[in-house]
């Protein structure tokens, strides 16, 4: 579990991994980054009172390094990647490894079933659970087991990442995608199922919902110019979106009025039809959230593609 400012979740994810009900043997290291806030103390008060947790230092809070520095620490050969705001099912590992066996996978994985405690992480959960929101990727919305591009987060065998060389760290982000494109590249399989569910605390507002987007969406361009031929619609869509809105709307202001169909159809299609198709069982004040929401996402993730520097991925720059 790569660690860092998680001091809202991270007692909470940790008691939830010590909790499975895998009757294998069991560890857990913790890499810890610079936080800012009391989530390295609370990580070695949680490992004072359980010697099956290890804590390890990310001196650059970056998660593929920490990750990378957890593998060379953990001493089983089966590897299970955690967040610090994830929540796991009792029987998430137990699943995961059976899963592995049946279906000689690589990696194994299942739906990021986001969870919102206040009004606008409920909105943020409804959008990243629904295609309108993130598309028709199964980790999000679910669907039937089997074999996937990738996965949220991953049970991985230990020789699967050896073979690839673990994590390549100049991806900051988009890191879990591109090791799980390596791995196929490789002859190994990925494996989705949906009785595994990790629950996914969302982010807590717009400003940090759009930092995690764009980011997002600029480092997914960077997967596409290393790895040709990765780039489908899906991930197209937000950046053409952006495009459409912002050519229509210089259109229609320099007086071409049919301009003004793309974007006041992006938003009568997706934050307004989006919405009444999926707010059923939301609180009115959740409901009124949900189109800034799904405009944010998909406007911040088309705006981080579309501005991805060519050189990111390269001088490692964030």
């Amino acid at each position: 579990m790569p660690v860092l400012n998680e001091e809202r979740h991270l007692a909470d994810a940790v008691g939830r991994i010590m909790a499975q009900d895998y009757t294998g043997e069991l560890e857990l290291v913790l890499a810890l980054g610079p936080s800012r806030d009391k989530t390295n103390q609370i990580a070695q008060r949680l490992a004072a009172g359980d010697p099956r947790i290890v804590t390890v230092t990310n001196p650059t809070g970056r998660t593929p390094h920490g990750l990378n520095i957890a593998i060379k620490a953990a001493q089983y050969s089966i590897l299970v990647r955690v967040d610090g705001h994830s929540l796991l099912p009792a029987d998430y590992i137990r699943i995961a490894v059976e899963a592995m066996d049946a279906h000689g996978a690589d990696n194994v994985g299942g739906v990021m079933a986001a969870e919102g405690v206040t009004a606008f992480e409920k909105a943020v959960a409804r959008a990243m659970t629904s295609k309108f929101g993130v598309g028709n990727a199964r980790f999000h919305t679910g669907g039937e087991p089997g074999e996937v591009e990738t996965v949220y987060l991953g049970t991985f065998r230990r020789s699967a990442l050896e073979r690839v060389g673990g994590y390549d760290e100049t991806f900051v982000r988009a890191q879990d995608w591109e090791m799980n494109h390596r791995i196929r590249q490789s002859g190994g399989r990925i494996w989705f199922t949906p009785s595994m569910r990790v629950t996914y605390r969302p982010r807590p507002n717009i400003k940090a919902l759009a930092r995690q987007f764009f980011f997002t969406g600029r480092w997914r361009r960077v997967v596409g110019r290393e790895h040709q031929g990765t780039l489908n619609l899906r991930y197209l869509a937000p950046p053409l979106a952006v495009v459409g809105i912002v050519v229509g709307t210089v259109a229609g202001l320099l007086g071409f009025w049919p301009g003004w169909i793309l974007p006041v159809g992006y938003f009568l299609a997706i934050p307004v039809g989006g919405t009444l198709l999926t707010m059923g069982g939301l609180p009115l004040k959740t409901r009124l959230c949900l189109p800034f929401v799904y405009a944010t996402m998909h406007l911040s993730w088309g705006l981080g593609f579309l501005t991805s520097p060519p050189g990111l991925g390269l001088n490692r720059d964030a």
